[in-house]
Parts: C-alpha cells; structure tokens; sequence
C-alpha cells in the first residue's frame, strides 16, 4: 500500500494541474515564437545565408516591451477572447502551467525529481518550489503594470459636468532603448549551439525535463514542459531524433550589462512524428523520412557559465 502512494499523490496532482490548465485558453504546439532576447526581444534580428528572409515576432515572452519600442500588430478580438478580457490568473499563466506540469509529469516517467516515497515527497517539494517562484515572479510583472493601468483610468475620467475642452495632442518622446554592444563569437561558441541544437531537441523527444532544464532558461523550460504536458495528456508522444546540422550562422551577439546573447540562425533536418504513447504507432509525420527545418535560436550565458536556449523564432 505505502509503495502505491507517491504516483497516487503524483496522478492526483497531475489530474488537478491539467484540468486547471485545460480549462484556460491553450497552445497546443511548440511551433511559433517565443523566449526573450534581452532587449532585443522586439526587434527582428538581422538576415543571415541562412534565414534571409525576416523572422516572425517573438509571440509569447515574459520581457515587458519598453516604452518606444515598435509592437507586433495585436490579434483581433473576437467573441471568444475580446479585448478587454481579464488576463490569466497565476495558473492560467502558460509559464506556471508548464512548469507544474512538466514537474508532475516528469514524476510519472521518471525523469522527474527521484523516485520512491523520499524522492516523491522531495519532488513535490521542488515543484511547489518552482510554482512559487514563477508565482513571484508573475506576481512582480504584474504589479509593474498596475500603476500604469490606474494612472491612465484616472486621465480618461471626467466629471460629467465639467465643460470639455478639445484635447490637444502632446509629442511623446522616449529615451532610446539600450540594446547592449555587439561582440564576436567564436568557434567554441558555435560549436555550443550547434551541441545544444541536437541536445534540446533529443531530451524533448524523450521528454528528459531533467536535460531540458539544465540547458534552457526557467521560461523555455516551462513552454516546452507545457507541450510535453499537453501531448501527454492526448495520449501523444512527440519523437525527435536524428538531428543534423545542416547550415547555420551567428546573425548577432551583444552584450547586456553581465550577460551574453547571441541569435543564430540553425537548418537542420530531424525525423519529426507525434507517435501514440500506448501502441507506438505513427499519428502524425513520417517515420522514415527526415524533414527540414530553419530556426532562429536565442542563447544567454552568465559570467562562468555556459551557454542556454532562451528564445526559438521562426525563420
């Protein structure tokens, strides 16, 4: 009985964090563009061989857009999500939800954080650890956004009874956004991404969270852990192998106080197929041909640090 309850504990939360977040709009599919480079995170890098033609707009990012900084043309509202719908709550943010679930998940498979009764209790330890800090986090930006929001309800008010003057439109000025000094890279550094490329796509393939988190920022980690959560609960399995570099350039690298960026632009093939988790069979693509694909990849290094994924945009 005692061996049964930690994947108890772990199946419980697990149904609890996928309804939570099965009930909040979704994003079923890794592709698209998301992660943050920096200060640059808003602005298209720069046409390399590789990818000349202009990348898509990083869609999803946990970096606020400074004030001055041109915008991607907003989605029309609809019925479904109009324009002033509330904003998700803590669990509804897809960052939590990936790492709640990609914690739970990685539990059950066993490439979680341990296994018996010490190493589940330890896991759900860590992953109430995580939850916080995400919550904290999501808590700040949040609050940074609040005194904007009231200032600019308390400009739109006016007394009913108070004569209206014509608004006289004032010219904004900015600063301009520090966007850091570029530098070179070097052959170790390309040689690093081209590592990472085949690493990250293979530990999501096997869905190893343990080798994901080790090479990618927390909020990398949390939307490919939510991807691998929402496969897992359509009963899918995404198998990525067969990784090759095929072409790839650096399209820039600068400098932000003490951290590195660097874009680069990355075509590989890969034998890409959503696979069912049960049979094994084929779902979806082709087991024996490869496919091509053209990414533009984001990596972060701290001082004495190695080099991380913190962004994926479509070429």
């Amino acid at each position: 009985m005692t061996s049964r309850l930690p994947k108890l504990f772990a199946v419980m939360g697990l149904s609890v964090v996928m309804g939570l977040s099965l009930a909040s709009e979704a994003d079923a599919r890794r592709g698209g563009s998301f992660g943050s480079r920096g200060a640059r995170t808003y602005q298209a890098p720069p046409p390399t061989k590789t990818a000349p033609n202009e990348a898509a707009p990083v869609q999803r990012s946990m970096t606020e857009r400074q004030p001055g900084q041109t915008a991607a043309a907003p989605a029309r509202p609809n019925a479904a999500t109009p324009a002033n719908a509330a904003r998700p709550g803590f669990l509804g943010n897809p960052l939590v939800r990936g790492l709640m679930l990609g914690g739970l998940i990685g539990l059950l498979l066993g490439h979680g954080f341990g296994a018996g009764l010490a190493g589940m209790l330890g896991g759900l330890l860590q992953v109430a650890a995580i939850a916080l800090a995400a919550m904290l986090a999501f808590r700040f930006f949040a609050s940074r956004r609040k005194p904007a929001q009231a200032a600019a309800n308390t400009a739109s008010f006016r007394s009913p009874f108070e004569v209206q003057q014509p608004a006289q439109a004032a010219p904004q000025t900015y600063a301009p956004v520090d966007l850091g000094q570029d530098f070179t890279v070097t052959n170790g550094d390309r040689e690093a991404f081209e590592r990472l490329l085949r690493e990250i796509q293979d530990a999501f393939g096997r869905e190893d969270y343990g080798a994901i988190r080790e090479r990618t920022t927390p909020e990398i980690m949390g939307y490919l852990a939510e991807e691998l959560g929402q496969n897992a609960t359509a009963g899918r399995r995404n198998e990525v192998r067969d990784v090759k570099m095929l072409e790839g350039d650096v399209a820039e690298a600068w400098r932000e106080g003490p951290l590195e960026y660097a874009t680069a632009a990355l075509r590989y093939s890969s034998i890409d197929v959503m696979v069912d988790r049960q049979t094994g069979a084929v779902v979806e693509g082709d087991a024996e041909r490869p496919t091509e694909t053209t990414e533009l990849w984001t990596f972060v290094r701290q001082p004495g640090e190695g080099w991380k994924l913190s962004a994926i945009q479509d070429a």
